[in-house]
């Protein structure tokens, strides 16, 4: 089955649209009824650099970043998010401040690593958290617990679309959340999907690279 993208266009600024298709799509933690595509979001300059523009002003005049960590492949919009945070400003906690934009490693078990050489830029250090999508939550979870053990702080959560709040005690900021978009939004177990119950097949496998259709 191909997969038909649909563009919904930000009202508050039409520069940063979200490319989106309805279905019923597996995930490796949860099954969902919308599958949102951030590729240009994450890899496109100009949509990286306003996606960066809008979540540092959330964090510009009230939390101190050492470092940007970054999941789900947002290492462009981290390092804009790194380059907007630390502008010479009055009204910025960052200002002229260097900046650490880093990419966890994760292992076979899919836990989060450091190696040594990295570690400086965790330990004793405050850490934002810069994450594609937080839909369970389970891999910012993962990037939280990582941090703490080692040896650094987790001041802030951020994502460019997400469908919980808050996460491990964070509160989860974000460009976009599916509550307002689609109210019937559905992010759910696989043992527990009514899609699934209603014996409609999937209609792809999606991760942070993309999707892959059946």
């Amino acid at each position: 089955m191909s997969i038909q993208m649909r563009e919904y266009p930000n009202p508050n600024n039409s520069n940063l649209p979200l490319r989106v298709a309805k279905g019923h799509f597996a995930t490796s933690h949860s099954h969902i009824n919308y599958y949102v595509d951030l590729t240009m979001t994450k890899y496109c300059l100009p949509e990286a650099r306003e996606a960066a523009i809008q979540l540092a002003a959330r964090f510009k005049g009230t939390t101190i970043v050492d470092t940007i960590l970054c999941l789900d492949g947002t290492e462009v919009i981290g390092a804009c998010m790194a380059s907007e945070l630390s502008k010479v400003s009055f009204t910025s906690m960052n200002s002229s401040r260097p900046i650490c934009v880093l990419t966890p490693e994760h292992t076979t078990g899919s836990q989060l690593i450091f190696r040594d050489n990295t570690i400086p830029m965790i330990r004793g250090k405050h850490i934002l958290v810069l994450a594609a999508s937080v839909s369970t939550g389970y891999t910012v979870l993962g990037a939280t617990e990582a941090i703490q053990y080692y040896g650094g702080e987790t001041v802030g959560i951020c994502s460019i679309i997400a469908n919980i709040e808050t996460c491990g005690g964070y509160p989860v900021t974000s460009i976009f959340d599916t509550e307002n978009l689609w109210p019937d939004y559905i992010s759910i177990a696989s043992h527990e999907c009514p899609l699934c119950k209603k014996g409609e097949k999937l209609d792809a496998m999606v991760n942070t690279y993309g999707f892959s259709s059946f």
